[in-house]
């Protein structure tokens, strides 16, 4: 059993999860960015859409966080890699 292949692939597969879900984070975002602008240029609302677009605020800056996290442990995962690749 080569474990050095093993945690290459292990890390290459997890390098690949993480850009997926910063990617998706990003669309997330741009899809809450796009609603709320929706509702917002309404000019008469129907009864909830101010509470959905509060929420979709909350959800934004939650999911900003979150795709700031997937970047961190993207960066690890490649730094790894990039260390893998000189030894």
């Amino acid at each position: 059993m080569d474990l050095e292949q093993e945690r290459l692939d292990m890390l290459t597969a997890a390098e690949e999860q993480r850009a997926r879900q910063v990617m998706q984070y990003q669309v997330d975002i741009d899809n809450f960015t796009r609603a709320i602008a929706e509702i917002e240029a309404q000019e008469q609302p129907e009864p909830g859409m101010s509470e959905f677009a509060t929420r979709l605020r909350e959800l934004l800056a939650s999911t900003r966080i979150e795709q700031a996290k997937e970047r961190i442990m993207l960066k690890v995962v490649k730094d790894q890699l990039e260390e893998m690749k000189c030894m």
